[in-house]
């Protein structure tokens, strides 16, 4: 298994630069593991895919403003992004810095709103330890100084809309700095369905992190270090799941973000511990799923780890295949893209 293995040439007009009027007027195609076959219905009939007996697993991380634009002493522009709180009480965060020149430790950030910050020191991954000071109303001033941090895919200005738009509709605690995307296609009108139907929806978190814009450099992706983000999978989660796989009923994971938290915590008899603390695991084909029976998921970057997540769960040549055909069917890729659904025998006549 090389890391070329989850190369894909996309024409860069099917990246999604805005997302759709309404959040369920996306595209979704089914994967069918077991026959082999993929289809296509509109977001909007999603309900359609999900069973009676199903439990639907959302990840309610809410995405903060993460981008701030400052200023060095000497007066050179610096960029901010936050990356993960590490410190708490207080507000040292792990940081990306797009500066002219590197700063040094005990440089101080100039930033909106009589903030600053203090590099404490260079850390892995080329971030940056910061310390922010005041700390007292540190997250209104967050809210209020900070841009969404779309991914650098999009490029465009972030607008307005984009606070609301890119949040899931169930966004609830705050700490992601990218959006777990295949929950934005879901309105509440389609939770609300879905419950109406008799189907559980149980809630984890999940803080999407770093690891999201970061390729896989090295040749074998098994050598690749995985980054870590916060997780917490309540009791009444790891019970609902529990009691699903028991009667024999299916966990549908609603992306990448949930299905990671899932299977950090599943145990070899197929059980799940509820708990609290920082995911790392890295899934490639040959993982064998614990915990997930069925997928909901965006379109992946190449060589990215979640399509090397999703093409373990799917099967690689089934899922290159289903890319193909995205592409010659002009699906939008990427966050603001359209959606996929993977399971076995799947139904579209419910």
């Amino acid at each position: 298994m090389r890391t070329e293995d989850f190369d894909y040439f996309l024409p860069p007009g099917m990246i999604a630069q805005e997302p759709t009027d309404k959040r369920d007027a996306s595209r979704l195609m089914t994967v069918d593991r077991q026959n082999g076959t993929t289809d296509e219905i509109p977001f909007s009939q999603v309900s359609r895919l999900l069973r009676e007996e199903d439990l639907l697993v959302i990840n309610d991380t809410r995405v903060i403003p993460a981008r701030l634009m400052g200023a060095k002493e000497s007066g050179g522009r610096v960029e901010v992004f936050l990356v993960r709180k590490l410190i708490s009480p207080g507000e040292v965060w792990q940081c990306l810095i797009s500066a002219s020149k590197p700063p040094r430790a005990g440089a101080v950030i100039h930033l909106p709103g009589e903030m600053t910050a203090t590099v404490l020191d260079r850390g892995d991954e080329g971030t940056w330890t910061l310390s922010f000071i005041p700390e007292d109303g540190f997250e209104e001033w967050l809210e209020n100084a900070g841009e969404m941090p779309l991914p650098p895919y999009i490029r465009r200005t972030p607008k307005a809309s984009d606070r609301e738009r890119y949040q899931t509709v169930f966004a609830r605690e705050k700490g992601a700095v990218a959006a777990p995307t295949a929950g934005l296609h879901f309105t509440g009108e389609i939770l609300r369905d879905i419950v109406a139907r008799g189907i559980e929806i149980a809630v984890l978190t999940l803080h999407v992190g770093l690891g999201t814009f970061l390729p896989v450099r090295v040749d074998d992706p098994r050598r690749h270090r995985m980054h870590k983000e916060f997780f917490r999978i309540p009791e009444e989660t790891a019970e609902a799941v529990n009691k699903r796989k028991k009667v024999g009923g299916r966990v549908v994971a609603v992306g990448t973000t949930t299905t990671r938290a899932l299977e950090q915590r599943a145990c070899e008899d197929g059980t799940l511990r509820p708990g609290e603390g920082e995911a790392d695991i890295f899934i490639y084909p040959g993982y064998a799923f614990r915990i997930v029976d069925a997928l909901f998921t965006n379109f992946h970057l190449p060589k990215s780890t979640l399509l090397m997540l999703v093409s373990a769960f799917a099967g690689k040549d089934l899922l290159f295949r289903a890319y193909e055909e995205a592409i010659r069917k002009g699906f939008r890729f990427y966050s603001y893209g359209d959606a996929m659904f993977i399971a076995d025998n799947v139904n579209l006549n419910s």
